[in-house]
This record gives C-alpha cells, structure tokens and sequence, in this order.
C-alpha cells in the first residue's frame, strides 16, 4: 500500500473535519497515520489521531489488517507540515494553502509529474494508493466543481457540512476567477487553483501507475473518486477501481455509487461488521464519525483476499486500540 499523506491550510477552516482533536492536532494527523501504520504506535507525532469527540483514526483500522495480512507500505509525502518519524519518499515539500486563496497548490503540475514518474517505475503488479489529508473531501468537491464533474462527497463528521463546504468552494472559485466547470479537461489547473497536494501526488502517481500497466485499487472514499475524476479528466480510460466502506457508502449525504458509475470507477465495499462487536471504536464508527481515510476501505478488501475474518480484525482491533490506550498515546 502507497500511503499519500499531506496538509492543507483548509483543513483549519473551522467545522470542515473530525481528523483531529482541534486545528492544531489536525495538522499532526497524516505525519502520525504515517507513524501508526509503520510502526503500530506514534514516535514524533504527539498523540494518536482522534476526533473532538474521541473516535480514532481510521489509520487504527487499517493497521490492524496490515498485522494480520502484512502488507508492504509506502509512506509518500505530499507536502506535510510537520515532520514524522515514519520513512518517507518525498515527492512534495510544501503544505496546501488555503482554497480560498487565489493558488491553492502553485507546483500542482510538478506534483503530479513528480508523481507519474514515480508510479511508472514502481515494480509492481497491483497498486492499492490510499491517503491522509484533513480537509480533503473539501478540495475534493473543489476541484469536482471546478472541472464540472459531480462529486458528492462524505464527511469525517457524523453531520456532513455540505453548506459549509460549497460556501468554501464558492469562495476558492471565485477567488481563483474560475466558474464551475471552465477547467473541464484541465486537471493540473484544477488542482493548481483549488486542490491540494495530496491529490495532485495522488493522481500523477496513479497515472504512472497505470501507464506502466499496474492494476490500480485506490483506497478511501469520496476524495478517491476526486482521484478518478482527475484521470479522466486528464484523458485516462484505463479501468480504476475505489476500495471502501459502508459507512462512506451509505452515507445519504453523499450518493457514491451513482458518482462511481458516472466515473467509470468499479466500486468495492467491505462491510467490517462493526455492529457484532462492543467498544468505542466501533460505537464512534457505527454513529457515522471518520467513516474511512488512510487506506480503510483498502486494508479491508486486502483482509478479503487474504481470507483473514472479519471477526478476526474486529479483535486486532480492539487489541491494538487497548494498547494504544494503555500507552495514553491517543488521550
């Protein structure tokens, strides 16, 4: 698994996203998912994702399969804004900057070059890309708007803030002097005005990838289907796949399935049973919070294939949250 993992000033913008305690947390959030999935355990990172109201990243999730499975991982830097401690290829050197500003991501081109030549070169067969970037699902419905494709996106809130959401793309629309729509067929300029760099590395990545003909499986939820309005938007027709929950799919602020099928994107969906089970994680999920981010919905199609049960994450789960626990890392 290639983990994307980057910042954008947007993620500060207040009532946008659960991927941290507070804003200042937020910004520690993908160098700490890179941590935990590495390691099991923050080094650098001040403490273990949660939202404000204590639900755990979904890193937690995705962690717990790679013990069970083992599979490789790639920590890729798209632009952090602090330092972590997991090993990195760094593509990128700069956070986002707020959408609202008039460039979001001014090297959005080079990102996605930088990118395409890294996943071309990649010597692999299949190539599951997952992300973490607060705010993302911001920049995503963002740069769908400003390529006039409709993405309806999700939320790491229980609530989606879609009005907050489209009033912060109105703004980062007009403010780049762009209409919805007048960057169709321009993904680079899309990104470069609106995006942020986790989707720019993501989507050269991706596109190396597939010119090199890797079989691709894009892991997240709404922000990869931002991924796969990017490629096609850039003239790519190959097939795409997007790896994700039930908590992203039956989300009813967000119709996934009909932007998947207008996108071409083969759509999978691994329920993890969460309802079987007792304790905070899966009582924060099951109410809607986090829902995916950071490779989830991948990790548990992986589980699938490697015939590990459900049952059986469920337990490392709750394994791994109680050790976290034990260690105050997450408090």
């Amino acid at each position: 698994m290639g983990l994307v993992v980057g910042t954008t000033e947007t993620a500060t913008i207040e009532g946008l996203s659960a991927a941290g305690a507070d804003p200042e947390a937020m910004w520690h959030t993908p160098a700490a998912d890179a941590e935990l999935l590495a390691y099991g355990d923050v080094l650098e990172a001040p403490a273990v994702p949660v939202s404000p109201s204590g639900c755990p990243t979904p890193a937690l999730i995705t962690r717990a399969v790679r013990e069970l499975t083992g599979f490789d991982l790639v920590a890729i830097d798209a632009g952090l804004g602090v330092e972590t401690a997991a090993p990195t290829v760094a593509l990128g050197s700069e956070p986002g900057r707020d959408i609202r500003k008039p460039t979001a991501v001014p090297g959005a081109a080079s990102l996605w070059e930088r990118g395409r030549r890294y996943g071309r070169r990649l010597p692999v067969e299949q190539l599951t890309l997952a992300e973490s970037v607060p705010g993302g699902t911001t920049t995503a419905l963002a740069v769908g708007d400003a390529l006039g494709i409709d993405l309806s996106v999700s939320s790491s809130l229980p609530e989606n803030p879609v009005d907050r959401k489209r009033r912060v793309v109105t703004a980062a629309l007009a403010t780049s002097g762009y209409s919805p729509g007048e960057l169709e067929g321009r993904p680079r300029e899309a990104l470069a005005a609106v995006g942020d760099p986790v989707l720019a590395v993501l989507a050269g990545v991706a596109a190396g990838a597939l010119e090199s003909g890797t079989a691709l499986l894009l892991a997240g939820g709404t922000q990869q289907l931002a991924v796969a309005g990017l490629l096609r938007a850039d003239g790519i027709d190959r097939p795409i796949s997007v790896a994700t929950t039930p908590f992203v799919v039956d989300d009813p602020s967000a119709d996934v399935r009909e932007a998947a099928e207008r996108l071409g994107v083969d759509l999978v969906v691994t329920d993890p049973g969460f309802e079987e089970a007792s304790g905070p994680v899966f009582e924060r999920y099951l109410a809607g919070e986090a829902k995916e981010g950071a490779g989830m919905g991948g990790a548990l199609a992986a589980a699938t294939r490697e015939n590990v049960s459900m049952s059986s994450v469920r337990d490392r789960i709750t394994t791994l949250y109680e050790r976290l626990n034990g260690a105050t890392t997450h408090a």
